[in-house]
């Protein structure tokens, strides 16, 4: 019987990055009758999501990324002997029900999943790419709800959108008292989640000496410099361990 299970065979080398998108979750927004264009309530349950995938979920991811319905696992080493069909599987699936239960949400919920073969390096140029996502996803929730506010349809406000060079979208929103640039961070450039490593001084009681240990903690970083920046470079080549 194994030998037709499609692409149970289909293996990868690691690091890889691990997306996961939130299936038809205008739905269930509307549901829960999230806040628009952000609910901050839905932002810490992602986040408590990555919190989940970097503790429990058994992936061992180094770090996740996320904004919106979106969230990228870098995991430099892999389970399942590097299975894609099982690491898809069990990231999306785990992801659902961290999330079901961060939401407290009486609903289905569901993921999909696909992994991102990268190195080091391209791991950076991906972060800085999912992050700019970030930033236009912003822009355009903004942008949406306040023309949707002003009695558009939502068709008829992202048909208005499309196109739209981006000075004007900003001149739209300084018009309505709001600056893009001034918003809160977590909105602009998403929500990092990463292993933090510590050294600690202890004790060993065999040999009697003093001894360093390095501890590792899961660290919450929703104020993230732009990752283009000198700084925001910087912080990422320490994650990714990039000289």
């Amino acid at each position: 019987m194994e030998n037709r299970e499609l692409f149970a065979s289909i293996t990868t080398v690691p690091p890889v990055m691990v997306r996961l998108d939130g299936r038809a979750f205008h739905r269930l927004a509307h549901m829960l009758g999230l806040a628009k264009p952000f609910d901050i309530r839905f932002s810490r349950a992602m986040t408590a999501v990555c919190r989940s995938f970097l503790a429990d979920s058994g992936l061992t991811p180094e770090f996740a990324y996320t904004f919106s319905d979106e969230i990228s696992l870098y995991l430099p080493k892999l389970p399942f002997s590097g299975r894609v069909e099982k690491i898809d599987s069990v990231a999306a699936s785990f992801g659902a029900s961290a999330l079901t239960l961060a939401l407290e949400c009486a609903e289905p919920i569901a993921f999909d999943a696909r992994v991102i073969p990268v190195t080091p390096e391209y791991t950076l140029e991906y972060v800085v790419n999912r992050q700019d996502e970030a930033w236009r996803n912003h822009v355009n929730a903004y942008c949406q709800q306040a023309l949707i506010a002003d009695g558009m349809k939502p068709r008829q406000a992202a048909a208005r959108l499309k196109g739209m060079p981006s000075p004007h979208l900003h001149e739209m929103m300084h018009d309505r008292g709001v600056n893009l640039a001034k918003t809160p961070a977590w909105q602009r450039r998403g929500v990092l989640v990463y292993k933090k490593r510590s050294e600690k001084e202890g004790f060993n009681p065999l040999t009697k000496e003093k001894v360093k240990a390095v501890r590792s903690s899961v660290t919450v970083d929703d104020d993230l410099p732009l990752f283009t920046s000198p700084d925001g470079q910087a912080f990422l080549k320490r994650l990714v361990g990039c000289p």
